[in-house]
Protein backbone atom coordinates (compact mmCIF):
# COMPACT_ATOMS: atom_id res chain seq x y z
CA UNK A 1 0.00 0.00 0.00
CA UNK A 2 1.11 3.70 -0.90
CA UNK A 3 2.05 5.67 2.32
CA UNK A 4 1.39 8.97 -0.17
CA UNK A 5 -2.37 10.04 -0.74
CA UNK A 6 -3.15 11.57 -4.01
CA UNK A 7 -3.73 14.87 -4.13
CA UNK A 8 -7.55 15.14 -3.73
CA UNK A 9 -7.05 12.95 -0.48
CA UNK A 10 -4.74 15.06 0.63
CA UNK A 11 -6.87 18.18 0.85
CA UNK A 12 -9.74 16.25 1.77
CA UNK A 13 -7.60 14.65 4.85
CA UNK A 14 -6.32 18.57 5.79
CA UNK A 15 -9.83 20.04 5.74
CA UNK A 16 -11.09 16.68 8.30
CA UNK A 17 -7.92 17.08 10.22
CA UNK A 18 -8.66 20.94 10.96
CA UNK A 19 -11.96 20.58 11.72
CA UNK A 20 -10.85 18.05 14.24
CA UNK A 21 -9.94 20.66 16.05
CA UNK A 22 -13.42 22.23 16.94
CA UNK A 23 -13.85 19.22 19.06
CA UNK A 24 -13.85 19.42 22.76
CA UNK A 25 -13.88 17.16 25.62
CA UNK A 26 -17.94 16.06 26.47
CA UNK A 27 -19.13 16.68 23.34
CA UNK A 28 -21.95 14.85 21.59
CA UNK A 29 -21.03 13.99 18.23
CA UNK A 30 -22.70 13.49 14.57
CA UNK A 31 -20.28 11.46 12.69
CA UNK A 32 -20.62 12.50 8.86
CA UNK A 33 -20.26 9.76 5.96
CA UNK A 34 -18.07 9.29 3.10
CA UNK A 35 -14.59 9.18 2.19
CA UNK A 36 -13.89 13.18 3.46
CA UNK A 37 -15.56 12.19 6.93
CA UNK A 38 -13.33 8.71 7.02
CA UNK A 39 -10.75 10.92 7.70
CA UNK A 40 -12.04 12.66 10.14
CA UNK A 41 -13.51 9.71 12.10
CA UNK A 42 -9.86 8.63 12.21
CA UNK A 43 -8.47 11.62 13.51
CA UNK A 44 -11.06 12.00 16.14
CA UNK A 45 -9.91 8.29 17.08
CA UNK A 46 -6.23 9.73 17.30
CA UNK A 47 -7.60 12.22 19.57
CA UNK A 48 -9.46 10.07 21.72
CA UNK A 49 -6.35 7.66 22.15
CA UNK A 50 -3.16 9.69 22.32
CA UNK A 51 -5.36 12.87 25.02
CA UNK A 52 -7.92 10.99 26.78
CA UNK A 53 -10.77 12.91 24.51
CA UNK A 54 -14.12 12.21 25.69
CA UNK A 55 -16.68 12.00 23.34
CA UNK A 56 -19.60 10.08 22.28
CA UNK A 57 -20.48 9.72 18.88
CA UNK A 58 -23.92 9.18 16.69
CA UNK A 59 -22.67 7.76 13.45
CA UNK A 60 -24.67 8.22 10.43
CA UNK A 61 -24.63 5.08 8.90
CA UNK A 62 -23.41 1.25 9.41
CA UNK A 63 -20.09 2.34 7.20
CA UNK A 64 -19.57 5.24 9.94
CA UNK A 65 -20.48 3.18 12.88
CA UNK A 66 -18.67 0.59 11.96
CA UNK A 67 -15.08 2.86 11.78
CA UNK A 68 -15.78 4.39 14.86
CA UNK A 69 -16.15 1.59 16.32
CA UNK A 70 -12.50 0.31 15.13
CA UNK A 71 -11.07 3.57 16.21
CA UNK A 72 -11.96 3.41 19.74
CA UNK A 73 -14.32 6.21 19.51
CA UNK A 74 -18.04 5.16 21.91
CA UNK A 75 -21.39 4.98 19.41
CA UNK A 76 -24.99 5.44 20.75
CA UNK A 77 -28.19 6.06 18.70
CA UNK A 78 -29.61 9.48 17.78
CA UNK A 79 -32.04 8.54 20.95
CA UNK A 80 -29.73 7.77 23.26
CA UNK A 81 -27.23 11.09 23.19
CA UNK A 82 -30.49 13.03 22.57
CA UNK A 83 -29.37 15.94 21.03
CA UNK A 84 -25.60 17.10 20.22
CA UNK A 85 -23.11 19.64 19.93
CA UNK A 86 -21.54 19.48 16.63
CA UNK A 87 -22.04 17.43 13.56
CA UNK A 88 -18.99 17.28 10.70
CA UNK A 89 -19.67 15.85 7.97
CA UNK A 90 -18.84 15.89 4.05
CA UNK A 91 -20.68 17.55 1.17
CA UNK A 92 -20.93 16.91 -2.51
CA UNK A 93 -21.51 20.30 -3.39
CA UNK A 94 -21.29 23.34 -0.77
CA UNK A 95 -22.49 27.16 -2.54
CA UNK A 96 -21.60 30.27 -1.20
CA UNK A 97 -24.88 30.68 1.20
CA UNK A 98 -23.76 27.46 2.85
CA UNK A 99 -26.40 25.84 0.69
CA UNK A 100 -25.27 21.69 0.10
CA UNK A 101 -26.36 18.38 -1.96
CA UNK A 102 -25.16 15.25 -0.14
CA UNK A 103 -26.01 11.79 -0.39
CA UNK A 104 -23.07 10.82 -2.53
CA UNK A 105 -23.12 7.98 -0.42
CA UNK A 106 -26.45 7.88 -0.21
CA UNK A 107 -26.78 7.88 3.40
CA UNK A 108 -28.04 11.75 3.41
CA UNK A 109 -31.53 10.58 5.38
CA UNK A 110 -29.22 9.65 8.10
CA UNK A 111 -26.99 12.82 7.85
CA UNK A 112 -29.96 14.98 7.84
CA UNK A 113 -31.39 13.91 10.65
CA UNK A 114 -28.48 13.99 12.71
CA UNK A 115 -27.07 17.32 11.16
CA UNK A 116 -30.80 18.86 12.15
CA UNK A 117 -30.27 17.34 16.36
CA UNK A 118 -27.44 19.50 16.41
CA UNK A 119 -26.13 22.51 17.52
CA UNK A 120 -23.57 23.75 15.00
CA UNK A 121 -22.52 21.75 11.77
CA UNK A 122 -18.95 21.59 10.00
CA UNK A 123 -18.81 20.52 6.44
CA UNK A 124 -15.68 19.40 5.29
CA UNK A 125 -14.59 19.14 1.54
CA UNK A 126 -11.92 19.84 -0.78
CA UNK A 127 -11.99 22.50 -2.88
CA UNK A 128 -13.58 21.04 -5.70
CA UNK A 129 -16.82 20.58 -4.06
CA UNK A 130 -17.19 24.68 -3.58
CA UNK A 131 -19.08 25.41 -6.53
CA UNK A 132 -21.09 28.86 -7.35
CA UNK A 133 -24.34 27.24 -7.79
CA UNK A 134 -25.03 23.64 -6.96
CA UNK A 135 -26.62 21.21 -9.15
CA UNK A 136 -23.82 19.31 -11.15
CA UNK A 137 -23.66 16.60 -9.18
CA UNK A 138 -26.74 14.43 -9.14
CA UNK A 139 -28.61 15.58 -6.29
CA UNK A 140 -29.92 12.00 -4.76
CA UNK A 141 -33.65 11.80 -3.58
CA UNK A 142 -34.46 8.48 -1.26
CA UNK A 143 -37.45 7.19 -2.72
CA UNK A 144 -39.63 3.93 -0.90
CA UNK A 145 -39.46 1.04 -3.26
CA UNK A 146 -43.05 0.41 -3.37
CA UNK A 147 -44.34 2.23 -6.17
CA UNK A 148 -41.04 4.15 -6.92
CA UNK A 149 -41.30 4.00 -10.70
CA UNK A 150 -44.41 6.02 -9.72
CA UNK A 151 -42.72 8.47 -7.70
CA UNK A 152 -39.81 8.76 -10.52
CA UNK A 153 -42.75 10.28 -13.19
CA UNK A 154 -43.95 12.31 -10.02
CA UNK A 155 -40.12 13.56 -9.54
CA UNK A 156 -40.19 14.23 -13.44
CA UNK A 157 -43.44 16.50 -13.38
CA UNK A 158 -42.39 18.29 -10.52
CA UNK A 159 -39.48 18.88 -11.83
CA UNK A 160 -40.96 20.36 -15.15
CA UNK A 161 -42.64 22.36 -13.01
CA UNK A 162 -39.62 24.13 -11.85
CA UNK A 163 -37.63 24.70 -15.28
CA UNK A 164 -35.92 21.03 -15.06
CA UNK A 165 -38.22 19.96 -18.04
CA UNK A 166 -36.27 16.68 -19.88
CA UNK A 167 -33.88 16.05 -16.64
CA UNK A 168 -32.39 13.09 -16.44
CA UNK A 169 -33.49 10.74 -13.52
CA UNK A 170 -31.84 7.55 -12.51
CA UNK A 171 -32.08 5.02 -9.76
CA UNK A 172 -28.80 4.58 -7.94
CA UNK A 173 -27.46 0.76 -8.82
CA UNK A 174 -24.34 -0.91 -7.08
CA UNK A 175 -23.01 -3.34 -9.59
CA UNK A 176 -26.27 -4.93 -11.16
CA UNK A 177 -28.91 -4.20 -8.37
CA UNK A 178 -30.10 -1.76 -7.00
CA UNK A 179 -28.52 0.22 -4.67
CA UNK A 180 -30.28 0.12 -1.13
CA UNK A 181 -29.79 2.87 1.65
CA UNK A 182 -29.71 1.70 5.20
CA UNK A 183 -33.52 2.39 5.99
CA UNK A 184 -34.15 -0.60 2.63
CA UNK A 185 -34.85 2.42 0.17
CA UNK A 186 -33.67 3.60 -3.37
CA UNK A 187 -32.25 6.51 -4.21
CA UNK A 188 -32.72 8.05 -7.11
CA UNK A 189 -30.55 10.75 -8.54
CA UNK A 190 -31.50 13.48 -10.26
CA UNK A 191 -29.05 15.19 -13.12
CA UNK A 192 -30.22 18.63 -12.95
CA UNK A 193 -26.99 20.69 -14.01
CA UNK A 194 -28.07 23.70 -12.31
CA UNK A 195 -30.18 24.44 -9.73
CA UNK A 196 -31.92 27.71 -9.62
CA UNK A 197 -33.73 27.82 -6.12
CA UNK A 198 -32.48 25.27 -4.07
CA UNK A 199 -34.88 26.09 -0.66
CA UNK A 200 -37.82 25.98 -2.93
CA UNK A 201 -36.91 22.64 -5.00
CA UNK A 202 -36.11 21.31 -1.87
CA UNK A 203 -39.40 21.87 -0.24
CA UNK A 204 -41.43 20.65 -3.44
CA UNK A 205 -39.71 17.58 -3.59
CA UNK A 206 -40.06 16.60 -0.97
CA UNK A 207 -44.17 17.09 -1.03
CA UNK A 208 -44.29 14.13 -3.43
CA UNK A 209 -45.51 10.55 -2.54
CA UNK A 210 -43.23 8.08 -1.88
CA UNK A 211 -40.05 10.49 -1.20
CA UNK A 212 -38.60 10.60 1.96
CA UNK A 213 -35.66 12.81 1.68
CA UNK A 214 -33.65 14.63 -0.54
CA UNK A 215 -30.21 15.51 -0.60
CA UNK A 216 -30.27 19.16 -0.58
CA UNK A 217 -29.53 20.69 2.94
CA UNK A 218 -30.75 24.20 3.51
CA UNK A 219 -29.81 26.60 6.78
CA UNK A 220 -28.24 23.47 8.33
CA UNK A 221 -24.56 24.38 7.66
CA UNK A 222 -22.30 26.57 9.89
CA UNK A 223 -18.75 26.27 9.36
CA UNK A 224 -17.18 25.10 5.80
CA UNK A 225 -13.79 23.84 5.75
CA UNK A 226 -12.12 23.28 2.53
CA UNK A 227 -9.18 21.81 2.02
CA UNK A 228 -6.74 22.19 -0.91
CA UNK A 229 -4.16 20.31 -3.08
CA UNK A 230 -0.96 22.88 -1.98
CA UNK A 231 -1.96 22.43 1.79
CA UNK A 232 -4.53 25.93 2.09
CA UNK A 233 -7.31 25.19 4.15
CA UNK A 234 -10.04 27.71 4.48
CA UNK A 235 -12.43 28.17 6.85
CA UNK A 236 -15.88 29.99 6.07
CA UNK A 237 -17.89 30.79 9.18
CA UNK A 238 -21.93 31.40 8.02
CA UNK A 239 -22.39 33.49 11.16
CA UNK A 240 -19.84 36.24 11.17
CA UNK A 241 -19.63 35.72 6.98
CA UNK A 242 -15.66 35.29 7.55
CA UNK A 243 -13.41 33.70 5.64
CA UNK A 244 -9.70 32.84 7.11
CA UNK A 245 -7.05 31.17 5.03
CA UNK A 246 -4.21 29.01 7.44
CA UNK A 247 -2.09 26.12 6.41
CA UNK A 248 -1.65 22.62 7.24
CA UNK A 249 0.31 22.38 9.87
CA UNK A 250 3.69 20.95 8.33
CA UNK A 251 5.19 19.72 12.17
CA UNK A 252 2.15 17.65 12.46
CA UNK A 253 2.47 15.07 9.89
CA UNK A 254 -0.20 12.69 8.00
CA UNK A 255 -0.48 9.21 8.96
CA UNK A 256 -0.19 8.19 5.64
CA UNK A 257 -1.30 3.92 6.98
CA UNK A 258 -4.09 5.62 9.37
CA UNK A 259 -5.92 7.94 6.44
CA UNK A 260 -5.46 5.93 3.65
Amino acid sequence: MSTELSPADFAKCIAARRAVDFIEDGMRLGLGTGSTAAFMVRRLGERVREEGLKVTGVPTSSRTAALAREEGIPVVTLEEAGWLDLTIDGADEVDGDFQLIKGGGGAHLQEKIVASASDRMIVIADGAKDVARLGVFPLPVEVICFGWQTTQKLLSEALEGRGHAGAAITRRMAGETPFISDEGNFILDLHLGQIHDARALSLVLNQIPGVVENGLFIDLCDIVVLGHEDGLVRIRDRASRTTREERADPDRPINAFADI
